[in-house]
């Protein structure tokens, strides 16, 4: 998709600072972070959303996303994780490109949950 920004960022041709990477997704810092070491897990490939997904990366998704929490939890930057991916503009996607946030979480940090 030659106008989504997150498949620019796959190919470089838009800067990130990558945290974490596996053969069909990367991890990269927020640029509007909710909290410290906010991290988008992106596919690779272009996908809309969880329903253009193909299940067969469910494994390596879960593993990144598992792998970069654990990071956040042993530096202690922190306490517990809210791990978000939203589906259609309805839902909240601003960006029709499949990605999960994984936000880090501390005691009284003034993130709002609604669900």
């Amino acid at each position: 998709m030659e106008e989504c920004i997150f498949c620019k960022i796959v190919t470089k041709e838009i800067p990130s600072e990558k945290v974490c990477e596996s053969e069909n997704f990367i991890g990269i810092l927020d640029v509007n972070p909710i909290s410290e070491g906010h991290t988008l897990i992106i596919s690779k490939k272009h996908y809309e959303n969880i329903l253009d997904f193909p299940t067969e990366y469910s494994k390596e998704l879960i593993e990144l996303i598992k792998k970069r929490g654990s990071e956040l939890i042993k530096t202690d930057i922190a306490e517990g994780l809210t791990i978000l991916q939203r589906n259609f503009t309805v839902a909240g996607q601003e960006v029709p490109h499949l990605h999960f946030h994984i936000i880090p979480r501390k005691k009284d940090d003034g993130f709002e949950d609604r669900f």
